[in-house]
């Protein structure tokens, strides 16, 4: 099982950028799909952005396409997701996630414990 950790959430004003980093232990890396998840107050988690193991394949909330990109070196275990263009309900907790293939991003596999985001109106 691949642990993950995530880093770069933060506070920044609407129309800013955030670039979030998720880093997974393990020699096997490069065969997981990768996803983001977020999960707002009183709201359930979401999925955001997958990535298929050889960055080839990308899926995106229609709520974030064209302001949002997941990617990944697999040759330091990363994943990233840069967020251009934050609106306030892009605020909440992002979790990273690995799993077999994109189709179970958001639903299944390994999780991080979540960067807090912050972008205020």
């Amino acid at each position: 099982q691949v642990q993950l950790v995530e880093s770069g959430g933060g506070l920044v004003q609407a129309g800013g950028s955030l670039r979030l980093s998720c880093a997974a232990s393990g020699r096997t890396f490069s065969t997981y799909a990768m996803g983001w998840s977020r999960e707002a107050p009183g709201k359930e988690r979401e999925f955001v952005a997958a990535i298929s193991w050889s960055g080839s394949v990308t899926d995106y909330v229609d709520s974030v396409k064209g302001r949002f990109t997941i990617s990944r070196d697999n040759a330091k275990n990363t994943v990233y997701l840069q967020m251009n263009s934050l609106k306030p309900e892009d605020t909440a907790v992002y979790y990273c996630n690995a799993g077999p293939t994109i189709a179970t991003m958001g639903t299944s596999g390994s999780w991080g414990q979540g960067t807090q985001v912050t972008v205020s109106s």
